[in-house]
This record gives structure tokens, C-alpha cells and sequence, in this order.
């Protein structure tokens, strides 16, 4: 079913901004056939990203049709709401009807919108957001943590290793004593990570890191996705769990992409068994999709690091992820347990952030 709304949507979206591109561009009907075959073809290029050519493709060819091809989804969704926004005007009779036939006025208007909001969001983007959050316990710490936490780096054919070496940068100048990241450090394909040994980039951040599995992960080939973590010096956890200082526990729980993976209530329990002193520890979960909350607060867990939703990327689209989740974005509480889902430092697609951001969390754990 999601399946068909994903192809159909963008279909009618195609055919309703093509019908108006040809009645609104004041051309010969050649340069129509242009305008719109140009912008089919650039969406079409999306699915080479779905069928795996693009690690066939050298480099740099492969970024420039991963870019244009995932950019058009976005550009295509700002024409419809422009263009409904037109033809609602019309309906209440506020915009002529000349305005929307053969107009160069109308043409350039709307591509100067759209070039002011692909450019503000593009900047956007680029502005990495650090925010800061303060926890503390009762439980007794060797001393006070810093801890950095990411998640959705999606490093690929976007995201380079020019633009990690800028987030290793960043990391590495908090000084942290942990570097948390929840899911999704791979994009679709491990291929350009390895090309650009984005490994070695990695292991210039100087704290120890921790990481979960997202849901690309196994878009990009889980098996292949492990060996580069540990080329990485990443502490990888699936369904496990990992002892720091004797005063921290960080289980990294697998993505729920794996049907099959163990519930928190498990791993607790499994826990429970080997640390006899566990209660006395704080616990920290890094699970990649902030899905049922509950389970987190039920299992008596402190704190939870998730991403995953990207609180949509762009506007509107923020408005369905935050009715789809208790937390798509931010910090929460439930209970004694607290929550942040990171919009991420990355992002899927177009490198676009409307009406969102992109963010590294800089956490400080302390005794009250």
C-alpha cells in the first residue's frame, strides 16, 4: 500500500505540474517538450539510487545523478504546493486567470520562489546546529561526562568526506568524553565511503565512539556496513551492550528493519544477569527509530538516543512526522526516562533543511 502511494504520488505531482508548466511558459511548444522532458529526466534519475547503478558509475558522475535526481523530489513537491497555491487564489478569484497562461511575469515569480527556497534551505542545511542538554542522576559517576551524540550522517554520494572532516572537526573540539551516534552513518552504499576511506576520517574523533544500526545500514548492505565500522574504530552494538568507567552502560539495540532482533525487555534481562550492579548504573539506549517509547520507560532505562525521522527534512513534510511519533524531534520525558531524536547531522537526498535542522547534540552528564 505505501508502496503504491510513494509511486503515485509523485505521478499525479508530475502530471499536474507539467499540465501548468505548459500553460503558464510563455514558449513555442519545443521548448515546452524541453522544459518538462528535462524535468522528467532528472526525476527518473532517483531510481538509479534504487537499482544499484550508481556504484557502477565513476564518482563523480554518480554524485552529480544521486544530487539531481533526489533534489527533484523536493523541487517537485515546492511546485505543487506553488501551483495549488495558485489555483486556490483563482478559485476565490484573488488571482486572474491571465496570470496563469503564458505569463513571464508569473514564470519568473515562481522561479525566483524557488530559487530562494532551494538556496535559503541549501545554506541551511550547512549551518549545523549544536545543541546542548544537561542531565543529571543519582546514580554515582567517576566524574562528570561530556558526551556528543549524532545520528543520520548518511555519508555517500552527498555527504563526502570533505563535509565528515567538518563534523569530525566539530566533534573533536568539544573535547567529548563519548561520541554516541544512533543509526543511519551510511547512506545507500558503502562503495563511496570506501572509495574516499571516510574510515580513516573517522578515526580522527578523539573519545570513544558507539554506534547502533539504522535502517541503511541494510539499505547499503548490513554485512558490508559492519566491516566498515570496525575499519572505523567504531564500537558497533547490536543488540549489545557495552560497560564504561564501571559507571555507564550504552546498549545499542538493532534496527527494527531486523524483525527478528531481541526487545529491550530481553537485553535487560540478559543484562541483569551478567552485572549484578547493573540498577546502580546509568543506561543509556541507542535505538535508530524512535518507536514505542513505552518499552524504554518500562525496562527502567535513563536515557534513549534515536533518529531516524529527520523531522521531515523539509516543511511540510515535518507536519506528518511529528503527527507520526510521540517524539520526532527534540527532547521528551517519560517518567524517570529521558529521550532526544536528533533531526540528524546528515540528511537523505537534496541537502535541503526547510523548516528543519541539521544538529549534534552536546550532552553534560552529571551528579546534582
Amino acid at each position: 500500500m505505501w508502496m503504491i502511494l510513494f509511486l503515485l504520488l509523485p505521478i499525479a505531482g508530475i502530471v499536474y505540474t507539467s499540465w501548468h508548466l505548459w500553460t503558464l511558459l510563455p514558449l513555442a511548444n519545443v521548448w515546452k517538450w524541453t522544459v518538462i522532458g528535462v524535468g522528467l529526466a532528472c526525476f527518473l534519475l532517483l531510481f538509479l539510487d534504487l537499482r544499484g547503478q550508481l556504484d557502477k558509475m565513476p564518482l563523480t558522475l554518480a554524485r552529480v545523478c544521486y544530487k539531481v535526481g533526489t533534489s527533484s523530489i523536493f523541487v517537485l513537491l515546492y511546485l505543487v504546493m506553488i501551483f495549488l497555491l495558485l489555483d486556490l487564489g483563482r478559485l476565490v478569484h484573488l488571482v486572474p486567470k491571465a496570470w496563469l497562461h503564458h505569463n513571464w511575469v508569473t514564470t519568473a515569480a515562481v522561479a525566483g520562489v524557488m530559487l530562494t527556497i532551494f538556496v535559503c534551505g541549501a545554506i541551511h542545511y550547512y549551518n549545523k546546529v549544536r545543541v546542548e542538554v544537561a542531565l543529571t542522576t543519582s546514580k554515582p559517576l567517576p566524574h562528570p561526562y561530556r558526551i556528543v551524540m549524532m545520528s543520520d550522517l548518511h555519508l555517500g554520494y552527498h555527504n563526502t568526506r570533505e563535509d565528515l572532516a567538518r563534523w569530525v572537526d566539530m566533534v573533536n573540539a568539544e573535547k567529548p568524553d563519548l561520541v554516541l551516534i544512533a543509526g543511519d552513518i551510511i547512506d545507500i552504499s558503502v562503495h563511496p565511503l570506501i572509495e574516499e576511506d571516510m574510515a580513516q576520517e573517522l578515526r580522527r574523533l578523539q573519545a570513544p565512539v558507539y554506534a547502533c544500526l539504522g535502517n541503511h545500514e541494510y539499505y547499503s548492505g548490513e554485512p558490508r556496513a559492519e566491516q566498515f565500522y570496525r575499519d572505523a574504530n567504531i564500537h558497533l552494538l547490536i543488540d549489545s551492550a557495552a560497560v564504561v568507567d564501571s559507571a555507564l552502560v550504552i546498549i545499542g539495540r538493532d534496527d527494527r528493519t531486523n524483525r527478528r532482533r531481541k526487545s529491550l525487555a530481553q537485553l535487560t534481562s540478559n543484562l541483569n544477569s551478567q552485572i549484578s550492579s547493573l540498577k546502580s548504573l546509568y543506561t543509556i539506549v541507542l535505538d535508530h527509530q524512535p518507536y514505542h517509547l513505552e518499552e524504554t520507560e518500562q525496562a527502567g532505562i535513563d536515557f534513549q538516543l534515536s533518529g531516524h525521522t529527520h523531522r521531515g527534512q523539509v516543511w511540510p513534510i515535518s507536519w506528518i512526522t511529528d503527527a507520526l511519533y510521540e517524539c520526532s524531534w527534540g527532547s521528551h520525558q517519560r517518567g524517570s526516562t529521558h529521550y532526544y531524536v536528533s533531526s540528524g547531522i546528515g540528511i537523505w537526498g537534496g541537502k535541503f533543511r526547510i523548516g528543519t535542522q541539521s544538529e549534534y547534540v552536546v550532552a553534560t552528564l552529571a551528579n546534582p
